[in-house]
């Protein structure tokens, strides 16, 4: 009877090995393109415009945003991101793994960044909350903000320019050059300008930037937003009489001292064409950015015929307003009764 021939050793031995670099091939293939990789170390990451494959790779390894970076290296390269760079904000997810953040760095889809302002006092204040939010740093910003060429290119001089800027929320991708989100915001205030507010705007004899202007004003002396329409209708019925507007805030911006809590007669000098005290109508632009709010109380001011006003004595934020002089000087001599008991001297 004839021998089974046995499989031999080495053959079984080599197929074991086979079987074991396969399956470490197959686990490194996986945990390089397939399994987790990101951490949870930043939420975003960030490529600038201009950044080469090594600029990437360093910051994404020294801010630790991938478990094992050289498997990340070796996918990149073999993906073909080195030769796409594209400069953006990126969403990270932790778990993510490569294949996909490689491919949404490849193909740019970054995630835009919500970009929300109210409440701006100054154009350098606006300058650095852009720097903060944007690629672009305060500098640049700060220069085209000032630009009297840019402010003419869209129809303001550089006093009024701060008018276009409507405060809201807006997704501007974190890498937009300046001068394309300054023309972001002009398309955004063709928008918010609809025919109602310019007819609205034309029936109180106003342009829409006399309007910014005065709703500046508005927003500087108004502490409660329920009040604006009736400050708006005591500075429009000054206005309609040729009266001084003599509106503290404006000197306060005149004197550009934003501590002054007490307006004196020292404050009141200032050769200045914000000073309202001593120049009439509306000065040449916003005493700040003006809000939604202030803008619309203007176009909507409460009917009335009160031309004076000064805060309450209780320190509440209202007005008390008044028709005539000797109404309004029993409210100013109960609020500076009021200052001096609280030591509020400037």
């Amino acid at each position: 009877m004839e021998k089974k021939r046995s499989f031999p050793k080495f053959l079984g031995i080599a197929l074991i090995i086979l079987v074991i670099i396969g399956a470490f091939v197959g686990w490194k293939a996986y945990q390089t393109f397939i399994g987790p990789s990101v951490t949870d170390k930043e939420e975003f990451f960030y490529v600038h415009t201009n950044d080469t494959y090594d600029l990437v790779f360093a910051r994404l390894k020294s801010q630790g945003i991938v478990r094992h970076p050289d498997l990340f290296d070796f996918a990149a390269k073999k993906m073909n991101y080195p030769s796409g760079i594209k400069a953006g904000r990126y969403k990270l997810t932790p778990g993510m793994n490569n294949r996909r953040l490689i491919g949404n760095l490849r193909g740019g889809y970054q995630e835009a960044v919500k970009f929300r302002f109210a409440n701006v006092r100054l154009k350098e204040n606006f300058a650095g909350l852009l720097g903060k939010s944007f690629e672009a740093d305060s500098t640049m910003f700060n220069d085209i903000l000032n630009n009297e060429a840019v402010a003419e290119q869209y129809g303001f001089t550089k006093d009024n320019f701060f008018s276009m800027f409507i405060p809201n929320t807006y997704d501007i991708y974190w890498n937009t050059s300046p001068d394309k989100i300054v023309a972001r915001f002009n398309d955004e205030y063709k928008k918010f300008w609809t025919d109602e507010r310019q007819q609205k705007a034309q029936a109180i004899n106003l342009t829409p930037v006399e309007v910014a202007t005065l709703a500046s004003i508005v927003k500087g002396e108004a502490l409660h937003i329920d009040e604006m329409p009736k400050i708006a209708g005591l500075y429009l019925n000054r206005l309609r009489k040729g009266m001084l507007l003599q509106a503290d805030p404006t000197v306060i911006f005149a004197n550009n001292d934003f501590t002054i809590r007490r307006v004196l007669n020292r404050h009141l000098t200032i050769d200045n064409p914000y000073n309202t005290y001593r120049y009439k109508g509306l000065p040449p632009g916003p005493i700040m950015m003006p809000s939604i709010a202030s803008i619309d109380a203007v176009l909507n001011p409460a009917d009335h015929d009160y031309i004076y006003m000064c805060a309450k004595a209780d320190f509440s934020g209202y007005h008390a307003f008044a028709v005539t002089v000797s109404e309004h000087l029993v409210n100013a001599r109960q609020f500076q009764k009021a200052l001096d008991a609280r030591n509020i001297k400037k």
